[in-house]
């Protein structure tokens, strides 16, 4: 590995990379189409970043390198772990639900590396905001999904437009992914870690006595307990009624499903990675492209049509040989698709518990990386001003203009009275909770 890769695995602290990053890291490197195919949560976003930004040119002032996504939430991820490497290379995500305008002023200091959703990224083609006449590598990741979610039309005009390309990487969490053929791929290397893979998951089918699931469901939490997981359902309006029977048991909890605006489904995914909500309702949008921790499981309060759907929600939990459980749950009467087979009953006690979960409040920080603040110095200002211990100091997640901090409940109101309008580096910062 060179000295500049073992830098930036270093930066993210991670120790070591496991055998499929090790693996795609030399396809990329020796082959100049590759496919790969590796569960979710598997870490296939460093696989194909490390060796992509080893081919970077550091004198180059153009694109080189173009990462298409099938959402916002999937190019927000990446972003992030792209500037937590910490290459020097400059860095963009473009994609729908923000403003053109905002992408537009941020393009006019051209990125390395722009990240998009293929229906934003072909409108600033169209709009000449952005040259793609320096293009070398491509990178579709989670290319079925969007094929699936009708992205096709501007996939091919944006392949289209590349006259440099060099190097095509795909990847997907799916066996059966069709490759499209304006890509016209000649001979790609295939990397495939999703067959015979062990997994440490759990099924466990859990019968509801009534056609309404949502007594089964709150007892269901409770035998649960206090642990992290996504309960899956196929509407918004079956997540809204979900919602509001787990407000009313005062369970926390956040929603994510594709009918939210943006700035919504963001503070829902921060929330639910920093603990101040351990559960997710969400649809299917949650099962892939995500950037969420470890489940301890996941919850098919409506099952999927399809058995790809139902294994990708699956995949959300028992990640990476760690232990996890799909819960199905069955009201009465309800017939179980062909694709579930021999799973066994889970008998809860259906006396009326409550659910209890840690309870964390996240708190919005109005200063972030482009004002020299680090993680370490936001630690600092709740260590020593706020006086919080050790223990009581959660997840920070720092962006490029704010950060958000996980702390108890508890003391969430005195630290805002204390810290709010201190100094943090050169920056007075606002901190408030992140409602």
């Amino acid at each position: 590995m060179k000295k500049e890769q073992q830098e930036i695995i270093d930066k993210l602290g991670i120790a070591e990379l496991n055998e499929m990053q090790i693996e795609t890291q030399k396809a990329i490197s020796n082959h100049k189409e590759v496919v790969l195919l590796s569960p979710t949560g598997s870490g296939k976003t460093l696989a194909f970043l490390l060796p992509l930004i080893a081919n970077l040119d550091p004198e180059s002032e153009e694109i080189q390198a173009l990462i298409l996504v099938p959402s916002r939430e999937l190019a927000i991820q990446i972003e992030q772990v792209t500037r937590e490497m910490g290459s020097g290379y400059k860095i963009n995500a473009v994609y729908g639900g923000r403003s053109g305008s905002k992408d537009k002023m941020e393009l006019k200091h051209t990125p390395a590396i722009l990240i998009g959703t293929p229906g934003r990224v072909a409108d600033h083609i169209r709009r000449e905001n952005i040259s793609t006449q320096f293009i070398k590598t491509l990178v579709l990741d989670e290319f079925d999904k969007s094929l699936e979610t009708g992205f096709e039309k501007e996939m091919k005009e944006i392949v289209e437009s590349l006259p440099a390309l060099d190097r095509k990487i795909l990847t997907s969490a799916t066996q059966k992914a069709e490759i499209p053929e304006f890509l016209r791929l000649i001979e790609p290397k295939e990397i495939n870690f999703l067959g015979g893979a062990k997994t440490k998951l759990k099924l466990q089918l859990v019968v509801s006595p009534t056609k309404n699931k949502l007594e089964t469901l709150a007892n269901l939490l409770a035998h649960i307990g206090n642990a992290n997981g996504i309960i899956f359902c196929n509407l918004k309006d079956t997540i809204s009624g979900v919602s509001t029977f787990l407000e009313k048991r005062r369970i926390n909890h956040e929603c994510f499903f594709g009918g939210m605006e943006q700035i919504d489904r963001e503070r829902a995914l921060i929330k639910f990675r920093n603990g101040s909500s351990k559960v997710l309702v969400a649809t299917d949008l949650a099962a892939r492209g995500i950037d969420v921790p470890a489940l301890d499981y996941i919850i098919h309060f409506q099952l999927p049509p399809r058995e790809d759907e139902f294994t990708h929600r699956n995949g959300r939990t028992a990640r990476m040989n760690s232990n996890g459980t799909a819960y199905i749950l069955k009201g009465k009467d309800e017939k179980l698709p062909s694709f579930i087979s021999g799973v066994n009953e889970l008998k809860i006690d259906a006396t009326e518990k409550e659910v209890e979960l840690d309870q964390w409040t996240t708190l919005f920080v109005s200063g972030g990386r482009k004002d020299k603040i680090s993680k370490g110095d936001i630690a600092g200002l709740f260590f020593k001003q706020g006086q919080l211990g050790k223990e009581e100091l959660g997840n920070i997640e720092l962006k490029q203009d704010c950060a958000f901090v996980a702390v108890p409940t508890a003391k969430a109101h005195k630290l805002i009275a204390s810290l709010n309008n201190t100094k943090l580096k050169t920056k007075k910062v606002r901190i408030s909770e992140l409602k």
